[in-house]
């Protein structure tokens, strides 16, 4: 099967990704496997000839015949037998994850090594490996974990495969965005600018599969939607329920959880309060999976007593009052289509969130026991995340709206992100 013609997006060479590959070419051997034109048809490089500086000085600004990633070849990146390899360490590691992936270890390592390597993302996988060791890790870290819940789900060798590529490569629209806006503090950290930048890597991704490779189309879709969420708060087309492919609704669990287990709390209990805190964010039978694979973990420790805890869910509770109050008030006012669209949004999740407050029972006025004080505190971490979270969520659906629109909208903004950690 042909790949569909390149976009736009790919006819110029992406100055990070060019800027990621120049710097794996320092320890990696990475070659033009053919000669490289410009639209006009002047030669700027000679296949066989290794990338360097040079390279970069002659593409800038240049529209190319061929993307440059179709044009590239790393001759000892990225193999079958590293991803065994990077597979079999992470499996042996005394960490969380590892505990999930070990009943599956086996059958993980194995299928490894029959995971296709397209020459488009070995190159792009080659360059994450040699100048963002990291990036590499959680690529691994995602295909193992997806393959561990699809064996664990009684999956076939077909729905294996496809749930390893997708989590190998579902990352790799990153390399197209600036470092700095790089995902691994960006839910909790990054500033809303910043986040735009951010939010289009599942979209560059799709179109890097989509266009420069031959995997199944699943596959491409998957890594656009591994930001969704079935209840519409994710990025970054705000998707909801069916909009959401099975496939992406895997991998959007397995995002999630492993951004959890990359935090200063990495613990199997706190990723599966992460996953079911807000019902209707993500699919129960994937959730279900990780949930009993913490249930053989070990507790979660309360950082504060059970009487500062109830303290914070009042003020909690106050915040998401107060929230919803001002969302309504706001509507009602409103006259633009788009206010109305991104109020209806923010109101949409604000009652989602509530729901989930509401069926974990915290909203109680019974002070929280001691034994229970872990779990609870967890709750709480999560419920002030998704505060933000649904500020950022109505602002990127917002755009640009007129400046008395976004000073309204601003105010049901400053109500989230007050109470938000």
């Amino acid at each position: 099967m042909s790949a569909p013609a390149p976009s736009t997006l790919f006819t110029t060479a992406n100055p990070h990704a060019l800027a990621t590959i120049l710097e794996a070419s320092q320890t990696k051997r990475i070659i033009a496997s053919r000669d490289i034109f410009d639209l006009q048809g002047i030669k700027l490089w000679a296949r066989d000839l290794p990338v360097s500086e040079s390279l970069q000085r002659k593409l800038l600004d240049r529209k190319l015949r061929q993307p440059l990633e179709s044009c590239l070849l790393a001759e000892d990146g990225v193999t079958a037998h590293s991803l065994v390899q990077a597979t079999s360490a992470l499996v042996e590691r005394d960490t969380p994850l590892a505990a999930l992936l070990r009943p599956y270890a086996d059958k993980l390592v194995r299928e490894a090594a029959h995971v296709p390597l397209h020459s488009v993302a070995q190159l792009l996988l080659t360059a994450g490996q040699a100048s963002r060791p990291e990036s590499f890790d959680h690529a691994v870290q995602a295909m193992a974990l997806n393959g561990a819940l699809v064996l664990a789900h009684g999956g076939g060798t077909q729905e294996l495969r496809l749930a390893m590529i997708s989590g190998l490569l579902h990352d790799l629209g990153e390399m197209y965005i600036d470092p700095k806006y790089g995902e691994a503090d960006a839910d909790r950290a990054l500033d809303l600018q910043s986040y735009q930048q951010l939010v289009v890597h599942p979209h560059v991704g799709h179109l890097l599969i989509a266009q420069l490779t031959d995997y199944p189309a699943a596959v491409s879709r998957a890594i656009a939607e591994h930001h969704e969420r079935l209840d519409g708060s994710g990025y970054p087309h705000g998707l909801q329920r069916d909009q959401v492919s099975p496939l992406g609704r895997l991998l959007s669990v397995t995002e999630a959880t492993l951004a959890v287990l990359r935090s200063d709390r990495a613990q199997l209990a706190r990723a599966s309060v992460a996953l079911r805190v807000v019902p209707g964010e993500f699919d129960l039978s994937w959730v279900g999976r990780i949930a009993k694979a913490a249930q053989s973990q070990p507790a979660l420790h309360a950082n504060l007593g059970a009487q500062e805890m109830q303290s914070r869910l009042t003020a909690l509770d106050a915040a998401l009052q107060a929230a919803q109050d001002c969302a309504t008030t706001l509507m009602g006012a409103a006259e633009s289509p788009a206010l109305k669209d991104t109020l209806g949004l923010a109101q949409h999740l604000l009652a989602r969130l509530r729901a989930g407050w509401n069926a974990s029972g915290l909203w109680t006025e019974h002070a929280v026991a001691p034994q229970d004080a872990a779990e609870v505190e967890a709750v709480e971490d999560e419920l002030h995340f998704r505060l933000r979270a649904i500020q950022r969520a109505a602002l990127l659906r917002a755009g640009k709206l007129p400046a008395t629109d976004m000073r309204r909208l601003n105010l049901l903004c400053d109500q989230l992100v007050a109470h938000a950690l």
